[in-house]
């Protein structure tokens, strides 16, 4: 009777593998498709203007964090934060200044970033 096994179509071992490759790692919080484009879309226009240089993606338990940077070697200008356990109190996405202070909070991510996108265009 062990001789009796269920024979695995092929195509579905790699449906199930390319699957588990392309969602992310259970347990960490990362940024969608359309809100990384958002983010990456403002990160060229100031990279362009010459205001920004690089930038880091952190995908953690409790928030995924976009951080910005005048240059590499220097702590975060900007920081755009996606944190799911304030999706009903504060808002889900927030952008956090250098000194920590915290400029906007909201549910949408394009009215949160706002607040970098009318700084730099005022100033």
């Amino acid at each position: 009777m062990g001789s009796m096994s269920e024979e695995v179509d092929p195509s579905d071992a790699r449906a199930a593998a390319r699957n588990a490759a392309a969602s992310p790692v259970p347990g960490l919080v990362t940024f969608n498709r359309i809100e990384l484009n958002r983010i990456l879309n403002l990160y060229g226009r100031m990279v362009a203007d010459g205001e920004w240089r690089d930038y880091a993606i952190d995908f953690l338990r409790e928030r995924a964090v976009f951080s910005v940077f005048r240059r590499a070697s220097e702590v975060p200008i900007y920081r755009i934060e996606k944190d799911p356990r304030l999706a009903r109190k504060q808002g889900i996405y927030s952008v956090i200044s250098a000194s920590g202070l915290i400029l906007r909070r909201g549910q949408e991510l394009d009215r949160v970033l706002l607040v970098i996108d009318r700084k730099l265009a005022v100033v």
